[in-house]
């Protein structure tokens, strides 16, 4: 994706914007298989429509076979049916399984890039706190990325299939209709004239139907919001299901959740309104298409100008003709959801492009590597989202191996500072200096716990290759978590398993394995005892007698194990300032 990233969609017409997020795959790592993949399932439908060509040649040689009653005709005719209809089976399954498969390669390949690209350069925070335009990413990724692929080769290939059974069937069924004479203005005569009866037809049913359906995609767009909305509300009630329950909060949840049903259900209620016109003209459009050729042609055959074969051959024809030039109308549907689908998909990528050009320009506080063995933060402005000022200009030098802890009231901006510390907070301006190569760790109030086995949340996020069984059950039995060292091959939602303690412990054990230069403590004990907390600090000070500790917290205890001391207070402007205080 990072070729496609660098191509600006705005402006674009939709087919601009369509092939400008389609171009990436096809000339990726993976384009060979993607080409011949393609090749096949063309060269397939190709087929398909060489096929169809066979039956319509068979309805023309079966009802006169019929009508002559000649009955070794007929059965000859019955074998070579059943022998193309195989045939038909065969190749038909073939398409739709390679179809699937270039489907799935393709979804793979677009949700690979795509995360890589969200994730990468803290994107992901930067749309969080800015939004950029959207929203719900986890939906543009779990499902509009399956709908583009799926619905972009869906489309294009009928709309091939389409063409070729025109260009291949017009022939036909102007050869088929012949001439026809209106007896107007001394005679006019026109050639092929069932040829420009379907094309009228098809123009006629394609305007219609845009006319009625054209709503449609604004409205798929909508509901897939909604819908998002709504499934994120019910992931979110079920990972605070602890604190609504305690709260009895649950009440309060229901209204809010039936207030974003209630969006859901109103917007699909408008939606299946315009579905039913859509349906019902399709429908009549199709079921006309079915005795209208027979109205058109049956003249020539009361008049002995045609054979009974024929009328079932030139109906089998126009339908071919009329159905390639109805293409519009009976892929309206589909075209709707596929048009909200990448309009999605396009505000999304240009979020991305934003996020990820703001990082590159070095907007707001910019970390770089410093030349000594401390970290610096030379004139730093922090603010909040809204552009008001949080911290101003602050100068200070964090000492390698000088413990240093940060107070201040709450709300002041602490862990505002430790965010800008740590490079992602994109508010404001300055400069950090860190030492070069260090390894920084931050441990927040709220630890973050992956889904999955133990083992992983425990060496997070260093992965848990690095590290034995017997070095993991230690980091645990060494922070008061000996309770769960025979579970590291249990795989659960940990952040609900666990207590907000045991939570916390468990980053203290990670910061043992992974060793970090500089560890940050944010609050990082605040829901454990002051023995705990106490054990827990020493347990650093001997196990990582290299590591820098600069903690936020407000107990007067966790002084003791810090020998500076930094005090953020609210300055004469407003603007919080940082001095040093004595412990």
């Amino acid at each position: 994706m990072h070729d496609a990233t660098s191509i600006s969609l705005s402006g674009r017409s939709l087919l601009g914007k369509a092939w400008a997020l389609s171009k990436p795959y096809w000339s990726s790592e993976e384009r060979w298989t993607a080409r011949a993949l393609l090749v096949a399932i063309i060269g397939m439908a190709l087929f398909m429509v060489f096929l169809d060509v066979q039956f319509n040649s068979w309805n023309n040689n079966f009802y006169n076979a019929l009508q002559e009653k000649q009955s070794t005709d007929f059965w000859a005719l019955i074998l070579w049916f059943s022998f193309l209809a195989a045939v038909y089976i065969a190749v038909a399954g073939y398409n739709r399984y390679l179809n699937l498969l270039l489907q799935l390669r393709w979804r793979r390949w677009l949700t690979d890039r795509y995360l890589q690209d969200w994730l990468t350069d803290r994107v992901h925070y930067r749309i969080e706190l800015k939004g950029y335009g959207t929203d719900n990413v986890d939906q543009r990724i779990q499902e509009d990325l399956k709908d583009f692929a799926s619905l972009t080769l869906s489309l294009g290939l009928d709309l091939l299939s389409s063409v070729v059974t025109l260009v291949t069937f017009a022939h036909i069924l102007w050869t088929l209709s012949g001439p026809l004479t209106l007896p107007i203005f001394g005679g006019i005569t026109i050639p092929g004239y069932m040829m420009w009866v379907a094309l009228v037809y098809a123009i006629i049913g394609s305007t219609l139907t845009h006319t009625v359906g054209r709503a449609l995609s604004g409205l798929n767009y909508q509901q897939q919001r909604y819908e998002a909305n709504f499934r994120f509300d019910l992931v979110r009630l079920r990972e605070n299901a602890e604190s609504i329950a305690a709260w009895r909060g649950e009440e309060d949840e229901r209204r809010g959740l039936r207030r974003r049903f209630h969006d859901v259900w109103l917007n699909f209620s408008t939606l299946m309104q315009y579905s039913k016109r859509l349906t019902w003209f399709i429908t009549g459009y199709r079921q006309i298409a079915i005795i209208f050729p027979f109205m058109v042609v049956s003249p020539r055959y009361f008049a002995d100008s045609i054979k009974f074969g024929v009328i079932f051959q030139t109906a089998s024809a126009f339908g071919q003709v009329q159905g390639a030039l109805s293409w519009f109308v009976t892929a309206y549907g589909e075209l709707a959801q596929w048009r909200a689908t990448l309009d999605r998909l396009t505000s999304f990528h240009e979020a991305i492009e934003a996020a990820r050009a703001e990082a590159l320009a070095g907007q707001g506080i910019t970390v770089r590597e410093g030349t000594g063995p401390d970290l610096q933060l030379n004139g730093v402005d922090v603010l909040l989202p809204d552009g008001r000022a949080l911290l101003g200009q602050v100068h200070c030098r964090l000492k390698a191996g000088e413990h240093t802890l940060i107070t201040g009231a709450s709300g002041i901006g602490k862990s505002t500072l430790f965010r800008a510390l740590s490079g992602i907070w994109p508010f404001g301006g300055g400069t950090v200096e860190v030492p070069a190569g260090a390894r920084l760790m931050f441990l927040p109030q709220k630890p973050y716990l992956p889904i999955g086995p133990l083992r992983e949340a425990v060496a997070y996020p260093a992965g848990s290759a690095g590290f034995t069984d017997e070095r993991l059950r230690a980091a645990l039995q060494d922070c008061e978590l000996g309770h769960l060292a025979g579970r590291l091959d249990e795989n659960e939602h940990w952040a609900q398993r666990l207590s907000p303690g045991e939570q916390q412990r468990l980053a203290f054990a990670r910061a043992l394995l992974n060793e970090p230069d500089w560890l940050f403590l944010d609050e990082a004990t605040s829901a454990l005892d002051t023995a705990t907390e106490q054990h827990l600090y020493q347990l650093l000070r001997e196990r990582l007698p290299v590591t820098t500790l600069v903690s936020i917290a407000h107990r007067p205890t966790v002084a003791a194990f810090h020998r500076r001391q930094l005090v953020l207070s609210r300055g004469v402007s407003g603007e919080a300032v940082l001095t040093e205080a004595p412990l």
